[in-house]
Formats: structure tokens, C-alpha cells, sequence
């Protein structure tokens, strides 16, 4: 990913000098348990345990004359061990025990990262909503005016969906977290099953249960698919928040720094480019998400068609997502709210945001549904067409209250409770 996309700790997880210390990790790890059975003398254990990780330069380099990068690898690391030594290292291990199980330990890790941010994103609309829940705004469908709701019951709805969003990235990462130490087509020919064990149990990570040579692309698949969802969840916030900051609705403004300029032409621009950024990122992990599934199939035991792909979708994935995420809880954190433009827009329609109340007292009354339902639809018209409102036509048909956006909250606690308690449990899991 592009350094405009990332940010550093995420960065550093994906980086050349983390998976060539993992896999380093791995090969002392696996030496370990082998020294363990008898079969890795001491001395070369302890060998093995003070190389040092091979640089990504130094590795290239053997690549020019192996073409082959776990061979380049060793090569590189077994250089700096005495010969009789080297020759212990990844004994009857192939290539992707190395790989997949440090591909597990890494994407464990910026799984945890990615959760960790996307809760203190719901932590910010969480806040946000508590102190905005009281703060009247219209509710629109079909992008047009309907009953009155709160700016805290809006954000309540985009909380709720992260905290889903979080509960499937806890059970991607279980999918994800495991290795395998089994050989060239997962049978432990020449591996013990016990320094699988040994590796795994080190690095926190579960096994593979039947592997072939390299663990199961469906898990890669389905932690993509969670970053795609939690990427369109916070597409569904910042398309809000687009809506919200247009010109004749300007409810709500994201924060812009001194050095802003929103038009290289209009100078009074100021456009709302985080919360389109936010969109935009959601169409690219979803993309991923597709590419994801075309590496579940391998031929027979494992063919190389996923490799190539998974370098780019892997790192690429997590590493915008945990972007985009960031990024919206800066929003949401330095968002201005206008509630007197809010409380301004319900009165837009004067009065006929009420028609339903309208309507269910002319039902109670005793009128038939299709003559209330087009008595009410005709006022409404006749108002919008006028410039008078539903009030003069119904006055004295509804409770004076009615005519309040207030009366449409008597419930609204409800939400409320249910969101206070996400945050509790939130809080706990946290």
C-alpha cells in the first residue's frame, strides 16, 4: 500500500524486516523442538539461535542466482553459521511451513491492530451519540424528508454496525491464526508433529488440522470478507456525513486544518474530502474481498496462482482498512454538529413531517384507511404547493404535541438504553 494509505504500526507489520524475522523465528523455533527429540545437537541450536535475521538486500541477492526466495532465505541466513551447523536448519520442512506460519502470526497480529482501532472508533460514535442524543434532526427517506429522529440515534445505528463489524474480525482472526510444520504435502514425513506444536504454541497461533502443504486460503477469504464489511460499514458513515455537510444541508462539518484549500478555482470550497476518502477506500477492499475468494481453489495439494495475489490483497487489505478506520475516527472525533441547522431543517415542510400522526388519528377516530390516507395526502399537498401547512388543515384533529418533533421521541430511550449498554460491554471486553 501506498505510504498516503498507511499508517506507520500497520506499515511496520507488512514490512520485509518483519517476515524475515519471523520466518528467522520460525526456523530457531522448529530447531528448538527438534533439539528437544534428540535430533538438532546443542551446539548447533545455539548457533542457529545467534544468526542474525538476513537483510531484504542481502536475501535479493541470493535470489539473482536461486530464483526461489525461501531458498534465497536460507541461503542468506545460513551463511553466517558455521557448516556443520547450517545443515540443521529447516530439516524436513518445506518452503510454506515457513511461510504460511508466519503469514498466521502476521495477520494475527494486524488483526488485532485493525480491532483495536475499529473500537475506538465505536467508542467515538458512542460519545458522540450520548451527547448528541437529544439533538433533534429530521430523518429522511429516499433522501427526503420524513419523521423527526436525533443526530445520537443516526450515530447509534453506525455504532452498532462497527461493534458487528469487530465480532466478525474477532472470529476472522481465529481462522487466520494458525501454522502448519508438516512437510511437502502435510503428511510429517520428516517432521515430527510435536515441533508443529512446539511452533505454533510459541507464536499463539492454532494448527492447521488437515493441512497439504500450505494452510487453507478460505480463512485468508474470510478475514478479507470482515475487512470488506467493516469497510463498507464506515462507508455507510461517511456517505452520512457527506449528505449532512452538503451546501443547502450543512448540518454537520468536518474539521480542516489552517493550511486547507478545497479548489485550485473557488477559493470559498470547502468540500467534504475525508468523509468521500471514507467511500472511496470501501470500494477498494471490496475488490478485495472478490480476489480473496479466487485463491480459495488450489490445485490438488497447492499449486503457486494464490502467491502472487495474497502479497498484494494480504498487506494491501489490512493496511487500508486499519487507514480508513483511523481516519474516521478523526472525523468523528473533531466533527462540528450544527443542531440549530438540524432543528431548522424539521420545520423545513411545515408541519407535514407530522403526517403520520396525522394519519393514525384519523384511523382512530373511525375513518377508513384509503380516505384517511388521501385526505392527509391532499392537505400535504395542497401545503407544499402553497406555502401553508398540514396544521391548518388539522388543527384540532391531533394532540397540540403532535405538532412537535419531540412527541416522536417519547420512545426514544429505548435506543438509548440499548446503546449505553454496547458501551458497557465494550468497555469490559476492552
Amino acid at each position: 500500500m501506498i505510504p498516503r494509505y498507511s499508517r506507520p504500526e500497520m506499515a511496520e507489520l507488512w514490512s520485509a524486516e518483519t517476515r524475515l524475522a519471523t520466518w528467522v523465528r520460525i526456523e530457531v523455533l522448529a530447531a528448538e523442538a527438534m533439539a528437544g527429540l534428540g535430533i538438532v545437537p546443542a551446539a548447533a541450536l545455539e548457533d542457529i539461535r545467534r544468526a542474525p535475521v538476513p537483510t531484504e538486500q542481502e536475501v535479493s541477492a541470493w535470489e539473482q542466482v536461486r530464483d526461489h526466495e525461501v531458498l534465497s532465505f536460507l541461503a542468506a541466513y545460513c551463511e553466517r553459521l558455521p557448516t556443520a551447523s547450517a545443515r540443521w536448519v529447516h530439516l524436513g520442512m518445506t518452503s510454506y511451513d515457513v511461510v504460511d506460519t508466519a503469514l498466521g502470526h502476521i495477520l494475527a497480529r494486524a488483526t488485532d491492530l485493525l480491532t483495536g482501532a475499529a473500537g475506538e472508533l465505536e467508542q467515538a460514535l458512542t460519545d458522540l451519540a450520548v451527547a448528541h442524543w437529544d439533538t433533534v434532526c429530521i430523518g429522511r427517506t429516499h433522501g427526503m424528508h420524513a419523521e423527526p429522529t436525533t443526530f445520537g440515534h443516526k450515530l447509534a445505528g453506525f455504532a452498532f454496525a462497527i461493534r458487528r463489524s469487530v465480532e466478525r474480525l474477532a472470529a476472522a482472526r481465529a481462522a487466520v491464526a494458525v501454522g502448519t510444520i508438516s512437510g511437502a504435502v502435510g503428511t510429517y514425513a520428516l517432521v515430527d508433529p510435536a515441533v508443529e506444536r512446539h511452533v505454533c504454541a510459541a507464536l499463539g497461533l492454532g494448527i492447521e488440522p488437515a493441512p497439504s502443504q500450505i494452510v487453507a486460503r478460505d480463512r485468508h477469504a474470510q478475514l478479507i470478507q470482515a475487512v470488506a464489511l467493516l469497510g463498507a460499514c464506515v462507508e455507510q458513515l461517511g456517505l452520512e456525513l457527506r449528505l449532512l455537510q452538503r451546501t443547502e444541508v450543512a448540518e454537520v462539518e468536518e474539521a480542516r486544518s489552517v493550511a486547507y484549500q478545497g479548489s485550485s478555482a473557488m477559493p470559498h470550497k470547502r468540500n467534504p474530502t475525508k468523509a468521500e476518502r471514507l467511500c472511496g477506500l470501501a470500494r477498494v477492499l471490496r475488490g478485495y474481498a472478490t480476489t480473496a475468494l479466487e485463491d480459495v481453489a488450489v490445485w490438488h495439494e497447492r499449486d503457486l496462482a494464490h502467491q502472487s495475489v495474497e502479497r498484494i490483497v494480504l498487506p494491501d487489505a489490512l493496511t487500508l482498512a486499519h487507514y480508513q478506520v483511523t481516519l474516521a475516527t478523526e472525523v468523528v472525533r473533531t466533527l462540528t454538529v450544527r443542531p440549530e441547522r438540524m432543528r431548522a431543517a424539521v420545520g423545513h415542510t411545515r408541519g407535514l413531517a407530522a403526517s403520520s400522526a396525522v394519519l393514525a388519528e384519523l384511523l382512530r377516530s373511525g375513518m377508513e384507511r384509503e380516505q384517511a390516507y388521501r385526505a392527509v395526502q391532499r392537505a400535504s399537498d395542497l401545503a407544499a404547493e402553497t406555502g401553508g401547512t398540514l396544521r391548518d388543515a388539522f388543527d384540532a384533529t391531533v394532540d397540540p404535541e403532535a405538532w412537535e418533533p419531540e412527541w416522536y421521541l417519547r420512545n426514544h430511550h429505548a435506543v438509548l438504553d440499548r446503546l449505553k449498554e454496547l458501551d458497557a460491554t465494550s468497555d469490559a471486553a476492552r
